[in-house]
């Protein structure tokens, strides 16, 4: 049973990763399964070169960005467990004991999060109630979102990125997935606000 699945390793689900898994040392996260389905493959970083993203050097390749993160999840948070390779059919049940089943295994999770893309392709089974065209992109474009309060589309499952609603920007969808982790982090904490800072104090 994970914590937390988090289904999409783009932007906004790594981001969503990295802040959860800096947690690891407050008392309310620490022995917290977490994971991450690290499917790439669609992701619009795979096309992108970045100019105008805040931290990002200028001709940075979205291709470069997608696998360098992994490396930093990997590196900085071994304890979040990456899922490879393998892509989401399903999610079923309720909060504290949902069923996501990829094309390779079934998983059991508390919370999940999805960060997956607004393409109109979206192909999740049981989350197709939730979809909405996108409010922010044009119509010409066909986008979708999930229909959410604040990144929450019900109890246990929280979207981050442009399935949110959030225009395609990177440092939108990496806020988006922030501040998806510190909404997680502050039910850990009973309901006490709650981010995280590194600091060099």
């Amino acid at each position: 049973m994970f914590d937390v699945l988090i289904i999409g390793g783009g932007v906004s689900g790594v981001s969503c990763a990295l802040v959860l898994g800096s947690a690891q040392k407050k008392i309310f996260a620490q022995n917290k399964n977490i994971a991450i389905i690290t499917h790439q493959k669609t992701s619009s970083l795979q096309d992108a070169i970045f100019y105008n993203s805040y931290g990002i050097n200028s001709g940075k390749l979205g291709s470069e960005i997608l696998s360098e993160s992994i490396v930093q999840l990997q590196e900085n948070y071994p304890h979040i467990t990456q899922i490879e390779k393998e892509k989401v059919i399903s999610v079923s049940g309720e909060f504290g004991n949902f069923i996501v089943t990829t094309n390779k295994n079934s998983y059991k999770a508390r919370i999940i999060v999805i960060g997956i893309g607004s393409s109109n392709l979206f192909s999740i089974s049981g989350l197709e109630k939730y979809l909405e065209p996108h409010k922010k992109s044009l119509v010409e474009k066909n986008r979708i979102q999930l229909k959410n309060n604040d990144q929450k589309v019900v109890e246990g499952i929280y979207v981050v990125g442009t399935l949110a609603g959030h225009r395609s920007q990177l440092s939108i969808a990496a806020g988006s997935g922030a501040a998806v982790a510190t909404d997680i982090l502050t039910l850990w904490n009973n309901g006490a606000e709650t981010h995280i800072h590194d600091s060099i104090r």
